[in-house]
């Protein structure tokens, strides 16, 4: 599970994003694609037509895991529909199928299987949730379908020898737990940290990061079970320990019950929300529908440390934020754009590199192949690179710390990259590409 991050510090991009693409009408570039040993398109494997590609997706649409992932796929399908109006991938155009899972791993698996041996989809992506992605990682693997950008920072997408189809996309939670780890150790120092996570990979991964910082400055560790919203007890706990900086490792609505418990017994410690449960326009909406009015805005969020690893809406001059709304714009769609769909336009942003670089009529190896080959040269909307190569299928590289307050943020690093285990913490060599001019990207092939 995600939220997508709210500022780009450092840069604002030059490119122009243009509403119409002179260089990207039609079928023969038909947005950068080629190759692929033809010069003309065929039904090349599953999913693949002459005219279209057919990709799956899984989101709890409905359910206690809706508001805000929710609006993720409306976000890829804005992006497709772009792609598609200005020429699509090598004549292509991208056909978008997501159904509702509810955030129910059953579930997961009954749609899964309707999307791959029914809908016949050329490829998963963008599938939501640790619990939920995992019952169906080992069917797509044992059917050859490639499993692209997990919407979720678990490590568990990066296992190419068991798992070769399937690939993370956002940085991992390990890498978000020690860039977090380190600036409190640098920044707080003297703070009595207590740790409160989720109860399962998501917070076991963002705990095992901080700790390698963090270790003698811990004083509790508290977790929760999603689904149970009584979170007295943990707190209380954390109150009870001493901890004056909470560290959370949770979900926007676990953020919302922290607030307000917190509220309720007095406790005030500096509180540092992983990039997952810190987008403050979904959490101000919990905190008024959970508190029933009493609070009705995010401001019991001011001065709580946070991540970002994409731009996001308080950076309204940047080039991929005027993409972005522009794109959504041009969808027709209801509602206003969020940071939730800017996550599911930079998501479908990358799916359209890969489908680039896999060629003009590609088989799903080669789509997997493009993503091991190319991947980790890609320039989008994420400040740092991609680590995917034969042996690695880990997404974006590092983020960077910063501070809401009031609807914008404040950056208090500059952009961090990392890897997993004791792989230094480095700042960002360069700065992250603005948009292609007309907002399309334009791979060349592998092959």
């Amino acid at each position: 599970m995600t939220s997508s991050s709210r500022r780009l510090v450092g840069f604002v991009a030059a490119a122009t994003v243009a509403t119409t693409l002179a260089a990207c009408g039609g079928g023969d570039s038909g947005g950068g694609g080629g190759g692929g040993g033809s010069e003309e398109n065929e039904a090349s494997d599953i999913g693949i037509t002459e005219d279209t590609i057919k990709l799956g997706a899984h989101y709890p649409l409905t359910g206690v895991a809706a508001p805000g992932y929710s609006e993720i796929p409306t976000g890829v399908q804005a992006y497709f529909d772009y792609v598609n109006a200005n020429g699509g991938v090598n004549g292509r155009d991208i056909e978008f199928v997501y159904r509702d899972d509810a955030y129910n791993p059953t579930n997961t698996s009954q749609i899964v299987n309707q999307l791959v041996l029914e809908d016949e989809v050329f490829a998963i992506m963008s599938g939501l949730g640790t619990p939920t992605h995992n019952a169906v990682t080992d069917f797509l693997n044992s059917e050859n379908v490639p499993d692209l950008f997990v919407s979720s920072g678990s490590r568990l997408w990066d296992d190419v020898e068991e798992k070769p189809y399937t690939f993370g996309w956002q940085p991992d939670y390990e890498i978000e737990g020690k860039i977090i780890g380190q600036y409190v150790a640098e920044n707080f120092p003297d703070a009595k940290v207590g740790l409160f996570l989720q109860g399962d990979d998501f917070g076991e991964d963002g705990a095992a990061g901080a700790r390698q910082f963090l270790e003698d400055q811990i004083v509790a560790e508290e977790t929760y079970v999603p689904g149970n919203t009584d979170v007295v007890p943990q707190i209380s706990a954390l109150q009870a320990a001493g901890a004056d900086f909470v560290l959370g490792f949770n979900v926007p609505s676990y953020t919302a019950l922290s607030q307000l418990t917190a509220l309720r017994l007095g406790y005030t410690p500096q509180w540092f929300y992983s990039n997952v449960g810190s987008d403050p326009a979904l959490v101000g909406s919990l905190l008024a529908r959970f508190s029933e009015g009493a609070v009705n805005d995010a401001s019991l969020l001011d001065g709580v440390l946070t991540t970002e690893y994409i731009p996001g809406l308080d950076a309204p001059d940047n080039a991929w934020v005027q993409l972005w709304q522009q794109v959504w714009e041009e969808s027709g769609q209801e509602g206003e754009l969020t940071n939730y769909r800017i996550y599911g336009m930079s998501q479908a942003y990358t799916m359209v590199q890969a489908l680039q670089s896999a060629g003009q009529n590609p088989t799903r190896d080669d789509l997997v192949a493009a993503v091991e080959q190319a991947g980790s040269e890609w320039e989008g909307p994420g400040f740092t690179p991609f680590r995917y190569s034969e042996d690695r299928h880990a997404g974006y590289s590092g983020m960077l710390v910063s501070r809401l307050q009031g609807e914008g943020s404040e950056d208090l690093t500059p952009i961090l990259t990392t890897d997993n285990g004791d792989a230094e913490i480095e700042e960002l060599d360069g700065e992250p590409a603005g948009p292609p001019e007309g907002g399309i990207p334009d791979e060349e092939p592998i092959n």
